[in-house]
């Protein structure tokens, strides 16, 4: 599966030819250069693993900086890889943009905005007291019963109740892509994408 290591911009809107607007996330798509090739000889499979953007040398250990002089590129923040590309590349190749285009449908994986420690109510939808969710009366976020009686006399795992929220990896499947900016590496593409502003994601086709 083809693919681009990408950076989230914000999102925007567009109006298409029918004078509809469309809600729409910016991501800057690479270039990414090939940092290593796995063979099914060698590694026991076949990737390309690829990197995105330049990371201050001193900010590097050894062994990475010599990974990346192999590849002829400098040491990169984000490294991932991608099995089954649709085309073949040589090691310290540059993949850039050009590689979608528009109107083709992409998944974009992303690691969702952190929103901390949260209620039943935010983190799993429930209703509160106006529904009468579990029964409580007097209590408007409450989680209600959470186990059963004196046997099994405790809580069975997967319970929903309320904790940490937020920061999972996530993928959206089926994004259209609108336009590219190839002269600026950048992708319009349709809805919103997981994560916050500035943070990386996988572009997948």
């Amino acid at each position: 599966m083809s693919g681009l290591i990408g950076r989230k911009i914000g999102m925007t809107s567009i109006f298409d030819e029918n004078g509809k607007n469309i809600p729409c996330t910016v991501i800057e798509a690479g270039p990414c250069v090939v940092t290593q090739v796995r063979t099914k000889g060698v590694d026991g499979y076949e990737a390309l693993q690829l990197g995105f953007d330049d990371k201050n040398e001193k900010h590097s250990t050894k062994a990475a900086l010599g990974h990346f002089k192999k590849a002829g590129t400098v040491a990169k923040k984000k490294v991932v890889e991608f099995q089954d590309f649709a085309t073949e590349q040589k090691l310290g190749d540059l993949i850039d943009v050009s590689i979608f285009a528009e109107g083709e449908f992409v998944d974009v994986q992303g690691v969702s905005k952190g929103k901390g420690f949260q209620g039943v109510v935010k983190r799993h939808g429930f209703g509160g007291v106006g529904q009468a969710t579990h029964g409580q009366h007097n209590r408007l976020r409450a989680p209600g019963s959470v186990g059963a009686s004196s046997y099994p006399s405790r809580v069975f795992k997967g319970m929903r109740m309320a904790g940490r929220m937020g920061g999972d990896n996530v993928k959206v499947q089926n994004l259209r892509v609108l336009k590219v900016v190839a002269d600026k590496n950048l992708l319009v593409i349709k809805g919103c994408v997981p994560g916050h502003n500035n943070s990386y994601v996988i572009i997948q086709k």
